[in-house]
């Protein structure tokens, strides 16, 4: 089934998973159940896997090396460990909470990141040859 549920079969003092279900299913139709003239029972056991919680540590470990503006990717990335911190000892709401602040700072360290990038490339683009023909001109060459 979905979503990571389990789901046995009584029979009697046994319990089966689903696919030895199928087969003990089966074999109990063909044999009769001779021994329990009853009818057969069924139990459905939900067994949770534990809530997904993504902690961004990987995104904010490329804002920290490459898009480190102002320092918002290291404290993303600080944020990113004290999630994965929380998701280890089950604290799951203090781990979705740090996981949010870490995925706001990336979300802006990459905006800033883009944008110096653009604003560098602009400065070199545009000012700097003008830049350097005004000193070449004042010095006489």
């Amino acid at each position: 089934s979905a979503s990571g549920s389990i789901h046995l079969l009584h029979l009697g003092p046994h319990l089966l998973s689903k696919p030895e279900m199928i087969r003990e299913q089966h074999e109990v139709s063909v044999l009769g159940d001779h021994q329990n003239p009853g009818p057969v029972m069924s139990t459905v056991v939900n067994i949770q896997t534990d809530t997904v919680v993504p902690d961004h540590i990987v995104w904010s470990l490329f804002n920290t090396l490459f898009f480190n503006t102002c320092c918002l990717g290291f404290v993303a990335f600080a944020f990113s460990v004290k999630s994965r911190d929380r998701k280890m000892v089950g604290d799951v709401i203090g781990a979705q909470s740090y996981a949010s602040t870490a995925k706001c700072l990336n979300i802006w360290a990459v905006v800033l990141g883009i944008f110096m990038t653009i604003g560098l490339i602009v400065l070199l683009v545009f000012v700097l040859p003008g830049v350097m023909q005004a000193v070449m001109h004042n010095r006489g060459f």
